[in-house]
Parts: C-alpha cells; sequence; structure tokens
C-alpha cells in the first residue's frame, strides 16, 4: 500500500469530514494520531469504527489550543513512531450568526476567543510543534484546511453561516500557508484547502442549517454554482490529493465550494451588437 510505514495527523477525526479523511489515509495504510478533545459520543464510535477495521491508530485527549498539551502529544509521536509524515490540520470552531446570535449576548462571552484559538492558534502550535518531527521525512505535506469564510466574511446569504472572528481567523490562515510553504522548502509542501458549504460543515447535518426556512435554504443553493452542498469524502479526496499526490504543488490555495464564492452572477450571452 503506497502510505505503509507513514504516519498521519489528522485532528477532528471523531466528526464526520476528519474521520473521512482519516478513512482515506487509513485505506491507503497510513497509521493514523488522532489528537481528540470533546464529543464523547462521537470519539467512542470513531474509535469502535477502527478497531473494528482494525486501523492502525493512536487516539489521544489532547486540547490543541493549549501549548503544554501539543508539547507533550509531539513528545508522545516521537516516542512511539520517531517521525511524522502528514499533518493535516483540520482543526476549527466557528459560531454560526444562526444559532449563536450576537457576540454581545451573554452566552457568548466566550465565543469570539474560542474561534480564534481554535481555528487559527491550534493550527500554528500543531505546525511548529512537529514540524521538526517532519522536515527529514522525504514526501511529507502539511494541509491547511480553511474556509471561504476569509474571502465572504459576514455577507451575503453566508452571513448566517460565518461569524466575524471565524473569518478573520480564517483570512489568517493564508498567511501561514505561504510563510510555511516557504519555511519547509524543498523537503516539505504545505497547502491549503478552503471549503465551502459541506455537508456536516455549513451545510445538511448542522444546527444552523437545520434552522434555515426552506427558501433559506433554496436562496442559499442558488448562490452556488453547482447548486449543491459538498461531501465529507470530496473533501477527503482533495485533501489526499494535496498532501500526497500534488508532488510539485506548493503554497498554494485550492478552493473547493461549488463555485460559491464566485456568487451567482452567470454569464449572460453575447450581444448581438449594433455595427452590422
Amino acid at each position: 500500500m503506497p502510505l505503509q510505514g507513514k504516519i498521519a495527523l489528522i485532528p477532528g477525526a471523531s466528526r464526520p469530514i476528519g474521520r473521512a479523511i482519516a478513512r482515506k489515509f487509513a485505506s491507503r495504510g497510513a497509521t493514523l494520531v488522532l489528537p481528540v478533545y470533546d464529543w464523547p459520543e462521537s470519539i467512542a464510535e470513531m474509535e469502535n469504527e477502527f478497531q473494528t477495521a482494525a486501523v492502525k491508530y493512536f487516539c489521544s485527549a489532547v486540547d490543541l489550543r493549549r501549548q503544554d498539551e501539543v508539547v507533550l502529544l509531539a513528545e508522545s509521536v516521537r516516542t512511539r513512531f520517531g517521525s511524522l509524515d502528514f499533518l493535516i490540520n483540520n482543526i476549527e470552531r466557528g459560531g454560526m450568526p444562526v444559532v449563536h446570535g450576537s457576540y454581545d449576548l451573554a452566552y457568548n462571552k466566550a465565543q469570539w476567543e474560542l474561534e480564534i484559538t481554535t481555528t487559527m492558534n491550534a493550527k500554528w502550535l500543531l505546525y511548529h510543534h512537529f514540524f521538526p518531527l517532519m522536515q527529514n521525512r522525504a514526501g511529507g505535506s502539511v494541509v491547511n484546511i480553511s474556509s471561504i469564510a476569509a474571502i465572504t466574511g459576514r455577507s451575503g446569504p453566508a452571513a448566517v453561516f460565518f461569524s466575524d472572528g471565524y473569518s478573520a481567523a480564517n483570512r489568517a490562515i493564508q498567511s501561514f500557508t505561504e510563510t510555511w510553504a516557504k519555511e519547509a522548502a524543498p523537503a516539505l509542501r504545505v497547502n491549503e484547502l478552503m471549503l465551502g458549504f459541506i455537508q456536516h460543515r455549513h451545510g445538511e447535518g448542522t444546527r444552523g442549517w437545520q434552522n434555515l426556512t426552506d427558501q433559506e435554504k433554496k436562496d442559499l443553493l442558488a448562490t452556488i454554482l453547482l447548486e449543491r452542498t459538498g461531501l465529507p469524502e470530496e473533501v477527503a479526496a482533495a485533501v489526499y490529493y494535496l498532501a500526497v499526490e500534488a508532488g510539485y504543488i506548493t503554497g498554494t490555495i485550492l478552493r473547493m465550494d461549488g463555485g460559491a464564492s464566485l456568487g451567482n452572477s452567470r454569464v449572460p450571452p453575447i450581444p448581438s451588437g449594433i455595427l452590422g
């Protein structure tokens, strides 16, 4: 198998998109490092699935926002495996305005910091502390997963899904991607996958989507050129391509949003003109 003996660190594998990515790498023979934090029922389900499928994995409870815990995770990976081949930076936390409402509400007192520290800070901590374990691994790579919130912000039909803090944090990921690509070259490649509306991530299967009216859902889908949301399995395929197969691509942002960030301004027929 092409990834036999390779080690892949994939946060968020207890949830649908991270799980699809983990399945993809496991199916190619990789050993998985899976930091987990919340969603206990999902974690138990994930472990049961991977144990049943005889997936090679190491699961560890880690708050990836805390430097001391990330350092301990890196030391554990060094002790167990000696190195790391792939870092899939799939960690974020965004408050949907349609669910959470305003930052001014009492129960949102810590929401801004949560979005920034999880979506941005945790990605930096993972890269910073795992880069020493990766820099001598031929063919290794980093994939940062971000959101088109970096482009749209809290505007248009996406406004009900993308909060200000989450949008700002995602805007910063491009800087990380380009800086890290320069720093890691030529040994490692670093790329970014910018996601739009994906099922279980701002799409179907989320509280935000369920809270929309049928007309609001219809209007939002009409702004996506492909007129549908994406699938976790499609995300996993794109991540695998960037991480493993795209050998001459680094420092690049691949936008995977079905055309949502282009908006619904369609191209009309060319006018007949007035000179004929």
